[in-house]
């Protein structure tokens, strides 16, 4: 799923070539991954994540939307919404008729997946095994559809010095689809402790 990108919006020619250097959505993944966690309140331009090289989820998916554009991708995002825990974004792409992933995330497993899923509710249901809150309860129950970011052009989401919190508010508002059937939900267990050790490694806390 490609289009026909015009324009830089707002980026200059450097930012542009530096987007376009990641080449795929597996190379974008791998930039991100290199970056911390950034433990902020924030809402960062794809454009300050880049000068700042540090991103949060929602950060993360919004910078790898900007630069799935710059690749030839619509801007997609996705929001995973969970109870008694935080939601979590990802930037979302087609290939070759199937949906893949890029995050950014303080738990290993909530991150890249390759586009082998038919379907978005497949996609997001590879989340649940190791969507956890602190307390190892399975958390994740909806998803929302994308959200193309292009609507939000005219904000100058990509390239704002000013936060974006106009897309975090945008995925709050929009509709969501139940994940699980009505009553699964009292009989899911807790994440294993091998499980919660595998996916706490390079997990980042707030210093006190």
């Amino acid at each position: 799923m490609k289009e026909n990108v015009t324009g830089s919006g707002g980026f200059s020619p450097s930012e542009l070539r530096a987007l376009r250097a990641l080449k795929s959505p597996a190379g974008i993944q791998r930039f991100l991954d290199d970056m911390p966690y950034h433990l902020a309140g924030t809402a960062w331009s794809p454009r300050m994540v880049m000068r700042e090289n540090i991103a949060h989820c929602l950060e993360g998916a919004t910078f790898a939307a900007a630069a799935l554009r710059a690749l030839g991708f619509p801007p997609l995002i996705l929001d995973l919404e969970a109870d008694q825990d935080t939601d979590h974004v990802l930037a979302v792409f087609k290939s070759r008729g199937h949906w893949g992933a890029i995050a950014k995330s303080n738990f290993v497993g909530c991150r890249y997946r390759e586009p082998v899923y038919r379907t978005l509710r497949e996609l997001a249901l590879s989340y649940f095994h190791i969507y956890f809150n602190l307390r190892g309860e399975r958390t994740l129950r909806r998803y929302s559809r994308p959200v193309n970011l292009a609507r939000f052009d005219c904000r100058h989401w990509m390239t704002s010095e000013k936060p974006i919190w106009f897309v975090a508010e945008y995925l709050c508002d929009i509709p969501h689809r139940r994940l699980l059937a009505r009553g699964l939900e009292k009989h899911l267990t807790r994440v294993d402790r091998r499980t919660w050790e595998a996916e706490m490694v390079g997990h980042r806390k707030k210093k006190r």
